[in-house]
């Protein structure tokens, strides 16, 4: 599928963050995030596939849930850190975070969509023309619920799958990028 000419500013590639842009931690088939900026290992997919996507154009926005900060065995420093270090090595335009639990039922956590609409109103982005790539059924779910197409890429967790079926299902990120660019 490719995409259609650019209009700078108006699509973007919302990217979750643990599992896509930078590695997961994975205990028992689980992914669970960085504790700090030690533990941060940014994948080389991205380093390799996102200036690409930055070069035709592409906003490039960090969607991520960060429940360890409402349930405090993290801190918002901590997560601020862990995004300088990522935006130093990588094109990122912005991130948005949801620090709420399940519970919490705020609209901004994946599986809601609250995030990406944030983001398409902040930045006026077409969502109809734009992607999310994510790594876990949360991604997917909050993708198809705000129109744009989704790559899960199939880690494989042991974890229940989308409500809603990925556009493409991947290995890595490299080759979510080479879906949208060709």
């Amino acid at each position: 599928m490719g995409v259609s000419p650019l209009t700078p500013g108006n699509r973007a590639v919302f990217l979750d963050r643990d599992g896509v842009v930078n590695q997961a931690i994975v205990r028992d088939g689980k992914p669970f995030p960085p504790a700090d900026v030690s533990e941060l290992v940014i994948n080389p997919d991205a380093i390799a596939g996102l200036p690409l996507l930055k070069r035709l154009g592409f906003l490039l926005l960090v969607v991520t849930n960060q429940p360890d900060v409402g349930r405090g065995s993290t801190s918002m420093d901590a997560v601020r850190e862990i995004h300088d270090a990522i935006r130093s090595a990588l094109p990122i335009d912005d991130f948005f975070v949801c620090c709420h639990d399940d519970r919490d039922r705020c609209d901004c956590r994946k599986p809601l969509p609250g995030l990406l609409l944030r983001a398409a109103e902040q930045y006026g982005i077409r969502m109809d023309d734009s992607f999310l790539i994510g790594d876990r059924w949360r991604d997917i779910d909050a993708g198809y619920q705000a129109g744009v197409r989704t790559a899960l890429i199939d880690y494989g967790y042991e974890e229940r799958g989308p409500d809603h079926e990925p556009d493409i299902r991947v290995k890595s990120l490299l080759q979510a990028v080479q879906w949208i660019t060709t």
